[in-house]
C-alpha cells in the first residue's frame, strides 16, 4: 500500500511514521509512505502557496496551482512505473468531507495506493475541491488547523488492514467497529488484581461460551455507549433480544430496527 501525502508541514509525518506498527510494516515493504512538500511546486521567489480570498474574509486560501502541479506530478510518477494513474484516488482531508469509518478505511484500503492531500488555512481553492480531488474526507465534526493529523489517522486506520501489517491477521477483525459494535473487554494475567478476578468464562477453556461471552459484552457496551451502531448492524432474533432484556433491566434504549440475521 503506498501513501502518496501532499503537505506543508512533511516533517509533521516523520516522528508518528517511524514508531511501532507504522515504522515496522514500512521496513518490511508492506507499506510505503512518500511524503510532498507543497512549496516544491510553485514558482515564485517566496514559493507562495496561498492568498486571501476572493470577495474578502479572513484568513487565506490554498491556490489551485501548486495543488494542482503536485498531483499532477504524483501521477507522472505512477505512469513512469507503469501503474495505472487514471484511477487514482485523490483524498483531501478536510472538515467538510464524509466521516471516517472502519467501512471507508476499508474502501482506500482496497486501493494499491492513494493521494492525500492536506487542506490548511481556510481550506483551499473551491476548483480544486471541483477539478482535482475525488473524494474528501475528515475525521470528526471539528477544526483543526490543517490536515497533517487526519492524514496520520487516515494512514493509521487504512494501514492495520494491509495484509501482513499487524502481528495476528486475526486482530483487525475484533477492533471496535471492525463489525459495526464495540470491543468487548480485555483481560490479562493477573487473573486477580486487588481483588479484582477476570471473568470465569474467560478461564474456563470452552472456546464456544468466550465467544458467546465476548460477542454478548460487546453488544451491551454498544448499547451503553454508542447504541447508535446498532442500526446498522447485523443482529439474530436472540440478540436482539437479549438488547432489548437488557435495555429493560435499564442498561440503555432498546436497540433500533435494523438488519436482522
Amino acid at each position: 500500500m503506498r501513501f502518496h501525502i501532499v503537505t506543508l508541514f512533511p516533517d509533521a509525518f516523520r516522528g508518528p511514521l517511524d514508531v511501532s506498527i507504522l515504522k515496522r510494516a514500512r521496513e518490511r515493504g508492506l507499506v510505503d509512505v512518500r511524503l510532498y512538500q507543497l512549496r516544491d511546486y510553485t514558482h515564485d521567489r517566496h514559493h507562495v502557496t496561498d492568498d486571501a480570498p476572493f470577495g474578502g474574509g479572513p484568513g487565506m486560501v490554498l491556490k489551485p496551482e501548486p495543488l494542482f502541479e503536485a498531483v499532477e506530478g504524483i501521477r507522472r510518477s505512477v505512469r513512469a512505473e507503469g501503474r495505472d494513474a487514471a484511477s487514482l484516488p485523490v483524498v483531501l482531508l478536510d472538515p467538510q468531507g464524509r466521516l471516517l469509518t472502519q467501512a471507508v478505511a476499508r474502501e482506500m484500503a482496497s486501493h494499491e495506493e492513494i493521494v492525500l492531500v492536506c487542506g490548511h488555512y481556510e481550506g483551499v481553492d473551491e476548483r480544486v475541491r471541483e477539478r482535482l480531488v475525488t473524494d474528501e474526507i475528515s475525521i470528526g465534526d471539528y477544526v483543526l488547523t490543517g490536515g497533517e493529523l487526519p492524514a496520520l489517522v487516515l494512514v493509521e486506520a487504512v494501514a492495520r488492514l494491509v495484509p501482513g501489517v499487524l502481528g495476528s491477521e486475526d486482530s483487525a477483525p475484533h477492533d471496535s467497529h471492525a463489525q459495526g459494535l464495540l470491543q468487548y473487554p480485555q483481560y490479562t494475567r493477573p487473573a486477580t488484581f486487588q481483588g479484582w478476578s477476570v471473568p470465569e468464562v474467560l478461564l474456563s477453556g470452552d472456546h464456544k461460551q468466550v465467544d458467546l461471552w465476548r460477542r454478548r459484552q460487546s453488544l451491551l457496551r454498544t448499547l451503553r455507549r454508542r447504541p447508535d451502531l446498532l442500526a446498522a448492524t447485523d443482529l439474530t432474533a436472540a440478540e436482539r433480544a437479549f438488547l432489548k432484556s437488557r435495555a429493560a433491566a435499564g442498561e440503555g434504549q432498546p436497540p433500533p430496527v435494523g438488519n436482522v440475521e
